[in-house]
Formats: structure tokens, sequence, C-alpha cells
């Protein structure tokens, strides 16, 4: 018998670009196809599906200002990279090669180009990033996660198919579980997250919100918080202090189940995020990085702010009175919650997966 095809994923090590890469491969593997993932070092650290054994580290760089020597070791490093996944794509002769963004993906994408493979990118963002906006012309297909991405290039549209962000099974899971709003006077779950860093802002703000709220709260609040451990000290001392329920840590491994859990979160608005928040079902509050060259987050942000799912606060808004305005806001009307909840679940979906894994096949010929 034949062996089953090969399908090359790549992307960033961090999890924004390996969760929606896991849940593809689950897909693929599912449909009796092979998968291996080519990325960088930092993925070494991700304990998900992929294992050391099924991973091939490809040299990449970012592109960090406009410095002329730093453009200049960037551009070597990702030729150097480039030259690495040349031969890991003759070896392997993947039947496509899919990339889900950052720098990590430039490399095997460009060698499939050099070597005729078909090529696929899949963006979770509202607007192209840096990477994949440089792939866009030189792949067969461009995934989107949302409509609309591409619709001011026609160049570019008329190989768009809007399929979601594929869900890994946690997500998927979480997806199950019933929003249940507040009661009157019960406990108010509050999640805060940052990213798969930690934001410091959410140190900076959320425990002096917390602080500033009627005191008969505190004793109805259950706080997760997302904390670095540089900031841990100063977030547990004012929980401490205020007797609140708190559960702090600078990562939380089963994070799909606390957000299913969480009855109002507090975050970035990282496209995985968000696209999570809508899977799932549950309000948010969303603050956007700022100053980010793409404005990326803010468009992630807006999608669900403006399907009424998630408030937006710009950073520079996001004060420790505005964020305790409006939890008090939250839990005096917790219907306002479960309306969020609804249509921020409206935006969701679910078959991500498997529409990607249909666009895959269909360009890989399998």
């Amino acid at each position: 018998m034949a062996e089953p095809s090969l399908i090359l994923l790549a992307a960033g090590g961090t999890g924004g670009h390996l969760f929606p890469a896991e849940a593809l491969a689950v897909e693929l593997i599912r449909r009796g196809l092979r998968v291996r993932l080519a990325t960088d070092g930092r993925a070494l650290r991700y304990s998900g599906l992929f294992g050391r054994e099924s991973i091939d580290l490809v040299p990449s760089a970012t592109v960090r200002g406009r410095n002329p020597i730093s453009l200049a070791q960037t551009a070597l490093m990702l030729g150097y990279g480039t030259l690495v996944a040349a031969k890991l794509v003759r070896r392997l002769k993947p039947a496509a090669v899919v990339g889900f963004g950052g720098y990590p993906t430039l490399p095997p994408l460009v060698a499939a180009r050099m070597l005729g493979v078909p090529g696929i990118i899949h963006d979770a963002n509202a607007v192209l990033g840096r990477a994949n906006r440089f792939l866009s012309s030189r792949v067969n297909a461009i995934a989107t996660s949302l409509p609309g991405v591409l619709d001011r290039d026609p160049a570019l549209a008329g190989k768009a198919t809007t399929v979601g962000t594929p869900m890994r099974p946690a997500i998927l899971a979480a997806a199950a579980v019933k929003y249940t709003p507040p009661e009157a006077n019960g406990p108010l779950r509050l999640l805060v997250v940052g990213g798969s860093q930690g934001a410091r802002v959410m140190s900076d703000i959320v425990p002096p919100a917390i602080e500033k709220l009627a005191p008969a709260l505190w004793g109805r609040l259950i706080i997760t918080q997302q904390v670095r451990d540089e900031d841990m000290t100063r977030v547990r001392e004012v929980y401490h202090r205020l007797k609140i329920n708190a559960e702090l840590a600078p990562f939380f491994p089963d994070l799909p189940a606390r957000l299913a859990s969480s009855q109002l979160v507090i975050s970035r608005s990282g496209a995985g995020t968000v696209a999570e928040l809508a899977a799932i079902g549950r309000p948010s509050i969303l603050v956007p990085l700022p100053g980010a060259i793409d404005q990326d987050q803010f468009a992630n942000a807006g999608v669900l702010s403006q399907a009424n799912g998630a408030q937006r606060i710009m950073q520079s808004d996001f004060t420790p009175e505005r964020l305790a305005a409006e939890i008090s806001a939250f839990a005096a009307e917790p219907q306002k919650l479960t309306a969020m909840a609804e249509a921020a679940r409206s935006v969701g979906r679910l078959d991500a997966a498997e529409r990607l894994a249909d666009l895959v096949a269909k360009v890989a010929g399998i």
C-alpha cells in the first residue's frame, strides 16, 4: 500500500500560531494523513499534539525595526532557513505546506514555492500579518478566519477562503459547556489573561480596580489571573489584603476549561483569544495591544464588540476607575453578561478545522 500523503505545517512558536496548527493536524490525522510541524526552537516547550519526533526546527528571524545591520542579519538568517527548509521539503516530499503565520513560516513556504509544492497560508487576524502579507502572492490559497479580510485587494481576494480559526479539542470541549450567569449576590468568576507571556497592564490595572469596588462585591469575586513572575508579589498582596478569592499563575495549561467556567473575561485581543471567546461564547472586556504596526488586536476586538459580545477599551482608557465601573455594572445587571455570551457565540465557528482540511485536500489534490 502507498504511504499516506504528508502535510507539512509551518507555524511560529507561540500558542496563537501553534494551536490552530494543532487543530488542523488532528483533523488531517483523522482523515488518514500524516503531519509534521516546521517551526522555531520555542515550540520545543510546547506540550500539545506535536512531540519532538514530529517537529522539524528551521532557522528563522523576525524583522525588528529598520536598522540596516539588523535587517541584513535577519535577511541572512531567513535565507539560511530557506536552504534548510528546501532540504527538508525535498526529503519529506509533502503534498502541501500550510503556514499559520509568524516569520518561522517564511522559509518553509518560500522553499515550497521554489520546489513547486502547493502552499497555503492561514491568518487568524482581522488583518493579514506581515509574514503572511509577504507570502500571500506566493501561495496557492489563503484561508482567513474572518470574512472581508482581503476585500480591498482583488488580486488576493480571488484565492481567499473564509474558514474560521481551527479549534483544538480542548476548546471544542469547552464550547459544549453552557454559560451560567452570576446570580444575585452569588459568585462572580473573573478570568484575567494577557496573552502567552502575560500582560503587565493587567497587573497594573486590575488589582487597583478591584480595590475600588464596593466592599460587598469583594466577597463575591473568584478571580483567576495570569500574572508574570516579576509582578506576582504585588498582585498577590492586594488580593490578600482585600481577602479576595484569587488564583494567580504565570500560565494556566487548562485555560480552555477556565474560559468555560468564567463569567467575565478581561484580556488582550490576540487572534487566538478572540476566536476562542467566540467559539466558547463568553463575555469579555478586551484591551488591544497598543502600538502594533497593523493594529491587528484593535481589529480583532472590533469583531466581537461590533457583535455586542465584548467591550473594547483602548489601553489609554483602561484605568482602575473605568474597569471598576464596568465590573460593578455587570454585577448589578448579570443579564447583560448573558446577552454578551450569546452574541459572542454567534460569531464563533466550530467547524473551522474541517473547512481548512477540505481546502488543504483540494489544493494538494488528495
